[in-house]
């Protein structure tokens, strides 16, 4: 390794043409680092505005050559690998990766064949797996000693799970298989379950989150359980649904012919199957913990946002704390790969927020004054739906107040009109909120609020003379989806204006939700923020801290 200035990630494996369901390759990614620091990513989906964008070979020559990175000289490549392949080639032809075939889950770089804009180039291939893993380095610094160091996915490279064992700066591989694939694939390959959420074949990166709120309004049925797994969770009735409802009509004696997300019964397989999820992956960590002893856990990989089983890993109390990065899904690989490259060069990487996606957006500088903040304050009191478009797009899934539409937590009906009138989603899918630290805890009762919220990733039971003040981000569990601004540094924006909500007007929470309407990706630039903006008919918008009136509003 030439230990250059700058190392270009990209994961842009392609996927089979014309495949059927599943595809397996999606949320293409490009991140360029520059001496421990991340200064461009790109979540491609966010750039080409086609959700789960997996054609980067059509793009990328001319994404790099607009951010001038094709007349970078030291320059070190590395691509990460998928379960399809190892090899990369764009559109133009003139950028061509290929590493070598192996049979097992390496811990370390491997060197391939690059032609890189007629010249051969050295270059390299990281895992899938440790690309998963190592995107936690961007967030939380060196891994803490003794770390159990977890993936867990619908498939990487050579495995849907992996665990490594760090210690005393040495990375060692417990174990690298698809033992969990029968849990990943329930929330990504199963034709009950996308049947139940009414999902198509190739909607398979919505269905594990609608499932999971779908799976709040059941209960947890052990007869179930035993049902379902004696008829393989009837997995492949993509063609022959019928076999489920005669099932359905011998068993239990329940005659129906359609997927009634109303009916208890419907709601208590998705409340088995979630129930299932998180109790067997538990119970996979339990044994890991035990064999290692660790004290830590980082968590990544698509599975990792499971709210739900995140929630119960950390409750458990079997690690001191746990990890994830906000962007533990397979938009986060090339920030991962990257990572570790820079790790290498420098031994160590720099801690970043997560509001990373700032390809071709230019300088957005935010910028406000206390009555911009007033403005808008006044504007969500009278139950205005606002859109946020400040400085850069959050990395990652989730908006987190960069992106978001913001509007007040306090009515279930302003809730219903965001969520399915503005948006245009499920009746069953929650909305979450955002506050200051000190309201996270007036509004739980817990003395510590854990730092996993910053990023949405896990929920809280909200007490119960408590819920009425904010019913419209309390699911049906009672529980709510909190992301936590624990200070000012975090987001000065949000953080101002809630500062003020709170003090001026007893306001505690607002409605969190992403930018976008259904079937869209998040918006990225100041152009897709009016287009959704106006196609999703909202009362306006914030841009870099200035409240902007939509013309047809």
């Amino acid at each position: 390794m030439n230990k250059s200035n700058y190392t270009l990630a990209i994961y842009g494996i392609q996927d089979v043409d014309n495949s059927s369901y599943p595809f397996l390759v999606h949320d293409h990614n490009i991140t360029l680092f520059r001496n421990g620091e991340i200064i461009k990513h790109l979540h491609l989906e966010r750039y080409t505005r086609n959700k789960n964008d997996n054609k980067l070979n059509k793009y990328i020559y001319s994404i790099l050559k607009k951010e001038k990175i094709l007349e970078l000289s030291n320059l070190d490549l590395v691509f990460v690998d998928n379960v399809v392949g190892r090899a990369f080639i764009s559109e133009r032809g003139d950028m061509r990766f290929e590493a070598p075939l192996n049979n097992n889950v390496l811990n370390n770089l491997e060197k391939g064949k690059c032609f890189w804009l007629n010249r051969n180039v050295d270059a390299y291939i990281l895992n899938h797996e440790l690309a998963h893993i190592y995107s936690c380095l961007p967030f939380f610094g060196k891994f803490n000693n003794n770390s159990l160091l977890v993936h867990f996915d619908g498939g990487a490279s050579l495995s849907n799970f992996s665990a490594w064992h760090y210690c005393d700066s040495k990375l060692v591989k417990k174990e690298a298989n698809w033992s969990l694939k029968y849990l990943s694939s329930l929330f990504n390959a199963n034709a009950l379950c996308f049947s139940i959420i009414r999902a198509k074949r190739n909607e398979q990166n919505s269905v594990p989150g609608k499932l999971m709120g779908f799976a709040s309004y059941g209960k947890f049925r052990p007869e179930l359980e035993d049902w379902l797994k004696k008829n393989d969770y009837f997995a492949n009735i993509w063609t022959n649904k019928q076999v489920f409802f005669e099932s359905l009509k011998s068993n239990w004696r329940i005659d129906i012919n359609s997927f009634n997300q109303k009916n208890n019964f419907i709601q208590d397989i998705a409340a088995t199957i979630q129930y299932i999820f998180q109790r067997d992956f538990l119970e996979k960590l339990k044994t890991l913990q035990k064999d290692t002893k660790t004290k830590y856990l980082y968590l990544t990989g698509g599975s990792a946002l499971n709210i739900v089983s995140n929630t119960y890993i950390v409750k458990s109390n079997i690690f001191d704390d746990v990890f994830i990065p906000p962007c533990t899904n397979d938009s986060g690989l090339s920030i991962g790969a990257g990572a570790f490259v820079e790790n290498i060069k420098h031994k160590c990487v720099s801690v970043h927020n997560p509001y990373l996606n700032n390809w071709g957006i230019g300088l957005y500088d935010v910028k406000y004054t206390k009555n911009d903040i007033r403005e808008i304050a006044e504007l969500l009191i009278n139950k205005k739906v606002i859109g946020i478009c400040n400085g850069m797009g959050e990395s990652g899934p989730r908006a987190l107040g960069n992106r978001s539409i913001i509007a007040l937590a306090s009515s279930k009906e302003l809730t219903e009109k965001v969520s399915q009138f503005h948006k245009k989603r499920e009746w069953y899918r929650p909305v979450a909120p955002i506050m200051l630290e000190k309201n996270a805890k007036y509004y739980t009762g817990l003395d510590k609020i854990h730092h996993l919220s910053k990023y949405m990733l896990l929920d809280f039971k909200i007490l119960l003379d408590k819920r009425k003040e904010i019913e419209g981000v309390v699911h049906v569990d009672g529980t709510s989806r909190i992301q936590t601004i624990f200070n000012r540094d975090e987001n000065t924006f949000m953080y101002d204006l809630l500062v003020m909500l709170d003090v001026e007007y007893g306001i505690k929470a607002l409605i969190n939700t992403s930018f976008n309407i259904k079937g869209e990706p998040i918006v990225h630039t100041i152009d897709d923020a009016i287009s959704s903006a106006t196609k999703m008919k909202l009362d306006g918008f914030v841009l870099n801290g200035k409240f902007k009136v939509l013309k047809s509003c």
